[in-house]
């Protein structure tokens, strides 16, 4: 699950055209907590998987691999 999550935070980021430091931003965390949550070597909380999903208008499921349906 933790992989399939920093994958597709990574690839809807770079979708979105946006650098780490931008997303750290937004979500007031810092660059390097991004940056391990692409790598897959931190976990996020529940809140900010939410918040994500959020923010890119994708699904819970499909941020954590449930399915591959975005919405």
């Amino acid at each position: 699950m933790l992989k399939i999550f920093g994958s597709r935070l990574k690839e809807l980021r770079i979708e979105a055209g946006l650098k780490q430091s931008q997303l750290a931003t937004f979500f007031n965390v810092s660059k390097t907590t991004i940056c391990q949550w692409e790598m897959s070597k931190q976990e996020p909380s529940l809140e900010d998987v939410v918040k994500i999903s959020e923010y890119f208008n994708v699904s819970t499921d499909f941020l954590l691999g449930v399915n591959d349906d975005r919405l």
